[in-house]
Formats: C-alpha cells, sequence, structure tokens
C-alpha cells in the first residue's frame, strides 16, 4: 500500500523538522547558525539541517521504484545540505554568485561557494548514475552524456532554490509548485512509482513551513540546496531525456538571468508573483516557536 508508505514518510518527515527546529536552542552549537535578515531581525539557519533532516527520514519510508533511486536521494539530499552547511556555517571569500565562485577557482582560490558547487554537482552526477539505466541503443558516450544533463538537472535545482531563498517562505513556495507540477505530469503518465520522495519533500516543507513564515529561521543554503536536490532526483527518475534536457536548459538560463537581473525585483514588480511570495508571511514571529 504506497499511499501508506507515503503518507508515513510525508508524517516522519514533518515530524523530524519540526522537532529539530522545537530543540533549537538545546542543540550544542546552535548560536553558530543565528543570522540578521533583510528586516534586521534575528533568525537561524538551523532550519535548513532540519529540513534535510526530515527529508531524510521520509526519503527512507516513502515508497520508490528501487533501492538505486531511495540511494540517489539519500545521496543528493544528504550531499547538497552538507555542502550547503559548510557555507553557511564557515563561509570564506568574497566571491558571491555563481560566477563569482567559480572565477575564484580559476584564479586558485577555493571559496566554501566553489567547494559547494563542485560537491553538489559531485553529488548530482552520482546520483544521476545511479538511476539512469543504459539503453541498449545508446553508446557509451551517449550515456556518459545522459548522466551529465541528469546531474546537472539535480545540481542545477540545488543552486537555483538557493537563489530563491531570499524572503520568508520564497522557497518553500517553490518547492510546492515544483513537486505539484511533477506529481501533475507523473499523474498523466499513469503514476508515480516515486512519489515517497514528493512525499518526503511535502513533509518536510510542512514540519518548517510556521517558522520560515514567521521570520524565525530560514531555509539556507543547508536547506535550499537540498529541497532542489530532492526535486532535482525527482525530475531525472520521473521524466525522459528531452524533458531533463529542457529541464537543464531553463535551469541555466535562471541561473545567468540572476546574475544579471534581481529575482526579487521581478517578484515585487509582477501582481501574480507578488501576492503569492507575500502570502502567509502575517504569521506573528512569538507564535512561531521558541
Amino acid at each position: 500500500m504506497s499511499w501508506l508508505r507515503n503518507a508515513a514518510g510525508a508524517l516522519t518527515a514533518a515530524a523530524s523538522t519540526a522537532g529539530v527546529l522545537a530543540a533549537r536552542k538545546h542543540l550544542p552549537g546552535a548560536a553558530k547558525f543565528d543570522r540578521t535578515n533583510h528586516k534586521g531581525e534575528q533568525v537561524t539557519l538551523l532550519e535548513g539541517p532540519a529540513y534535510t533532516t526530515g527529508a531524510i527520514a521520509g526519503i527512507a519510508i516513502g515508497d520508490v521504484e528501487s533501492p538505486h533511486v531511495r540511494a540517489a536521494a539519500l545521496l543528493a539530499t544528504v550531499g547538497a545540505g552538507a555542502f550547503g552547511a559548510v557555507d553557511d556555517l564557515a563561509e570564506r571569500g568574497s566571491s558571491k554568485g555563481l560566477r563569482g565562485h567559480i572565477g575564484a577557482l580559476v584564479r586558485g582560490e577555493l571559496t566554501t561557494g566553489a567547494l559547494k558547487v563542485l560537491g553538489i554537482s559531485a553529488a548530482g552526477i552520482a546520483s544521476a548514475a545511479l538511476v539512469l539505466d543504459k539503453d541498449p541503443k545508446t553508446s557509451v558516450a551517449g550515456h556518459l552524456a545522459d548522466i551529465v544533463v541528469a546531474g546537472g538537472v539535480v545540481a542545477g535545482s540545488a543552486n537555483l532554490f538557493n537563489l530563491l531563498d531570499l524572503r520568508p517562505g520564497r522557497a518553500l513556495k517553490a518547492a510546492i509548485g515544483t513537486g505539484a507540477l511533477q506529481a501533475g505530469y507523473a499523474g498523466l503518465k499513469g503514476g508515480d512509482p516515486n512519489a515517497g520522495l514528493l512525499s518526503a519533500t511535502a513533509g518536510a516543507i510542512a514540519g518548517s513551513w510556521k517558522s520560515d513564515l514567521s521570520s524565525r529561521s530560514m531555509l539556507g543554503d543547508s536547506g535550499a540546496n537540498a529541497a532542489g536536490a530532492l526535486l532535482g532526483v525527482h525530475t531525472i527518475c520521473t521524466a525522459p531525456r528531452w524533458v531533463r534536457a529542457a529541464a537543464l536548459a531553463g535551469i541555466v538560463g535562471l541561473t545567468l538571468a540572476s546574475e544579471k537581473v534581481s529575482f526579487t525585483k521581478v517578484i515585487e514588480s509582477t501582481p501574480v508573483l507578488r501576492d503569492v511570495d507575500a502570502w502567509g508571511r502575517g504569521v506573528p514571529r512569538h507564535s512561531a516557536g521558541s
């Protein structure tokens, strides 16, 4: 009964995420995650590790089509969350943005951002290699290209979600929208054998929603990267080659655009996007827990 496993996975993910956030004042080193948000309010980046923990728990329980898919989802989520946490806690270097980090790497400077890019890319390619079976009609070179493209979708999704984590709830809402599109696509194909990955995502979102929307916490690099990577794995497990290629092209296009255009300015100047972006932020900070 896959629906029962997925429901259990979602509930476990939500409870695990909320549990870590609720216990944050009692966790050793929690103060290292304290930051100041765009309004000058103190928030904690512990939501990132909490989200990652919840997603891992949900993946472990939810229904997927093979052990390889579960392993790939765990690898991508753990890798993205861990490398994101390193950047959150030990950010080094003045370079900003993907172009800045790559530029620093070319100059021989390994920033924590560049380390994150390399680490998440490696995890993305490894997860793609786990789930993509070689088509007998495809050459070895073609199969390797498929793996690189699919790995790019996973790593690129992780980075794109991180670019959205600039306002309360924005990245979480993007995850909801992306998950809904993926569920709809899978439904049109007759079902989703990897719905457990979306259940894990839904549970982690539910567990962090109140704290994030009330500006008491934020996903940070760790949580946003983990959220994007997990949805990226679901994409490459569900979509055919041409959709994966189109997804990567879209991700690359948006990432390059972010170097020139402020997503926040675009959202705030577009009424529909502005309303969706602002929805739910009326939760008072004091009501989101200690």
